[in-house]
């Protein structure tokens, strides 16, 4: 009889399901709200499965970092959501778990869905692995028609300077704006509303490195003509390259030999 061997994909998806049960979602949902629709949870998953499950994608995937400098607001290498499709499937399986999309859209209270496959920026990988990189102060804009919600997983946080800096209730006039830094490493969850935080990552020092696995949902798919053009431009000149962004068709799609 032939031993079962469990895949990857499903140890992953059962040590999520874990990690979701373990989280008391009405005291987050509480949190959310209260931290102007931010959420830290410090131990998500457990970092020796990061350890075990995902860092072994990072590391075969380092290879095809595109690097990016834009003097006065970033510096690092991101990887797409392209080729994390064709190189490192694993991480859509998390990004697409339906347990997961639901324990957003719970936390959330809205009823979100994963990005178009045609978004490079889906699900990307971005990449702190040099002296100097980070990224200014900003917010996740929308280009769609519905809100944007972001999901940060840290997987590799080997640095005392390069950290996420959040500026709360920055557009609530009622209340005083409150800065945060954050160090999260293996396995730690930030989720946010992209247009309600203004956020930032401080520059990484010599010898360090921060990886991170950015997650994007919305709640409706629908993009203008034109919010899809400066969405690519965007994509293609800040993180990911113009090659990056022209999509190989799946191998079912290609013509089969005469």
């Amino acid at each position: 009889m032939t031993d079962f061997v469990e895949s990857p994909e499903h140890d992953l998806l059962r040590e999520l399901a874990r990690a979701l049960d373990r989280v008391d979602v009405e005291r987050a949902r509480r949190e959310y709200r209260d931290q102007n629709e931010c959420l830290f949870l410090e131990r998500f998953l457990p970092p020796e499965v990061v350890e075990r499950h995902l860092l072994p994608e990072v590391d075969k995937l380092r290879p095809n970092v595109h690097r990016n400098y834009i003097p006065g607001h970033k510096k690092g290498g991101a990887i797409s959501y392209y080729t994390l499709s064709e190189k490192a499937p694993l991480f859509l399986a998390l990004y697409k778990s339906p347990a997961f999309i639901d324990f957003v859209s719970r936390l959330t209270g809205a009823r979100v869905r994963p990005c178009p496959d045609a978004d490079p920026h889906a699900c990307a990988l971005y990449f702190y692995t040099e002296p100097g990189d980070h990224m200014g102060f900003h917010y996740d804009n929308s280009y769609y028609k519905g809100d944007r919600y972001t999901i940060l997983l840290g997987l590799v946080q080997r640095t005392e300077h390069c950290r996420l800096v959040a500026r709360l209730y920055r557009d609530d006039p009622t209340r005083e704006t409150r800065e945060v830094q954050l160090a999260y490493g293996p396995g730690a969850l930030v989720i946010f509303n992209g247009p309600k935080l203004y956020h930032a990552v401080t520059p990484l020092a010599e010898g360090e490195e921060r990886i991170v696995l950015t997650m994007e949902y919305v709640t409706n798919p629908e993009m203008g003509v034109l919010n899809r053009f400066l969405s690519n431009m965007k994509d293609a000149f800040a993180y990911f390259g113009v090659r990056a962004l022209i999509r190989r068709k799946p191998r079912s799609e290609k013509e089969a030999p005469s």
